[in-house]
């Protein structure tokens, strides 16, 4: 169940739903319609908890949010959390409790591909839908499940491009970082078919994964320190997943790698990440994302505000998977109102050409691949935890879920 309805001492600035995210003071009464439910689908324990208990707390808010405005089709919304504790079987077995047993009309949820993969199938069954809102590797498209988070081509790809730039430092060996499952594996065959393409050999490229919750970086980061010092510019690609990054980042620190030496871009590693690290040994080493708590756009200082006047906690900050929780959300929503209906069927097919105003700073668009266009953003982390954004694109890239550097999609159609 949410907490309940806080009041919000702001005037709403915009009535619709494209609007800001400011909820009334008055609170709507609802009549005795059936609620519309909200499935929360993500780990509260385990090695993923670092990240995605704030999805959780993202999908809490922006149901009180609705509610305050309104609910939806005059209904109350419910959401229905569950806690698949970073047990990969287990978020198929509570997704079927999800669909079965809360009935939800919806649900948000899953971080690692891991734990997508083995929730599809029970969603395609089901005839579910799952908004995701993470980074990913690709090689998928459901018609159960949205992808608001990034496709390769719009963060791993134009992450490299930047490292290998005048602006990165122009490296020219690579030294590739992941946690052994799904996405640090494809993602990392993508970049190396990309690197190959650009000049860049097998032998200038070092390839290392690591366990979930893995905590001993010794050894590792010494082989990078070694891969680095034969004569070419070297940086690292990290798909390094959840609370293995803090020890990770530590040993950095550790080993004296400073970003004007051997830089790091992480794919995994934002705000909330970094909250419970010292930053200030890993300044200037880098993230890619679509969005950073330090853009400067309307639509996120609006996001920051109504987020702090949720959490009620100062040290909590926004990342880039929450604002693809939140951008879901609001395009769901409207997708719901435009179909005037919480069937699947019909909601899936309101969804296409959804349209919100991002805190990203852009408006962002969901095209028939289930898939946003997004922007591209490169951050630099600052002493404080936060990113400085040296590098984004002039407008959103639309998603190549399908890479063209897999050679076995040769004859897919894209886009």
């Amino acid at each position: 169940m949410t907490k309940p309805l806080v009041p919000f001492s702001r005037r709403a600035l915009m009535a619709g739903l494209g609007g800001a995210l400011a909820m009334p003071a008055i609170r709507p009464a609802f009549g005795q319609a059936a609620p519309i439910k909200v499935g929360v689908l993500h780990s509260l324990s385990g090695t993923m908890a670092i990240s995605e208990t704030a999805l959780r707390d993202t999908v809490l808010m922006m149901v009180e949010w609705i509610n305050g405005r309104g609910g939806l089709l005059g209904r109350r919304v419910e959401a229905a959390v569950v806690d698949p504790a970073s047990n990969w079987p287990l978020f198929a077995e509570k997704a079927r409790e999800l669909l079965q047993v809360a009935k939800v009309d919806v649900t948000f949820g899953c971080w690692t591909s891991v734990s997508r993969k083995s929730v599809l199938p029970v969603f395609e069954e089901l005839n579910g839908l799952l908004f995701y809102p993470v980074q990913y590797e690709g090689e998928e498209q459901s018609r159960s499940i949205f992808y608001t988070g990034a496709a390769p081509n719009q963060q791993a790809i134009p992450a490299v491009e930047y490292l290998m730039g005048k602006d990165g430092g122009e490296a020219k060996r690579i030294a590739l970082l992941g946690t052994d499952y799904v996405y640090p594996r494809t993602t990392n065959r993508i970049l190396r078919g990309y690197l190959n393409s650009k000049g860049i050999t097998d032998a200038d490229i070092m390839e290392e994964y690591t366990p979930f919750g893995h905590s001993d970086w010794q050894g590792i980061v010494s082989r990078v320190k070694t891969f680095a010092a034969q004569g070419k510019k070297t940086a690292i690609v990290s798909t390094i997943n959840g609370d293995a990054n803090v020890p990770f980042y530590r040993e950095l620190g550790n080993q004296g790698i400073k970003a004007e030496d051997i830089p790091c871009v992480a794919f995994s590693v934002g705000e909330e990440e970094l909250a419970g690290i010292d930053a200030r040994p890993l300044v200037g080493h880098l993230a890619a994302w679509n969005y950073f708590m330090s853009v400067q756009a309307p639509a996120n200082t609006e996001f920051k505000n109504t987020w702090q006047a949720y959490i009620k906690n100062p040290r909590r900050v926004t990342n880039d998977p929450m604002e693809a929780t939140l951008v879901g959300f609001k395009m769901w929503a409207q997708a719901v109102a435009q179909a005037n209906s919480t069937a699947v069927d019909a909601v899936r097919e309101a969804m296409y050409g959804q349209k919100v105003d991002a805190p990203c700073g852009y408006s962002l668009e969901m095209h028939r691949n289930h898939h946003l266009a997004k922007p591209v953003m490169i951050g630099e982390i600052q002493a404080d935890g936060q990113f400085s954004i040296v590098s984004r694109t002039p407008t959103t890239i639309v998603a190549e879920n399908w890479s063209p550097f897999i050679p076995e999609n040769a004859n897919r159609r894209r886009g």
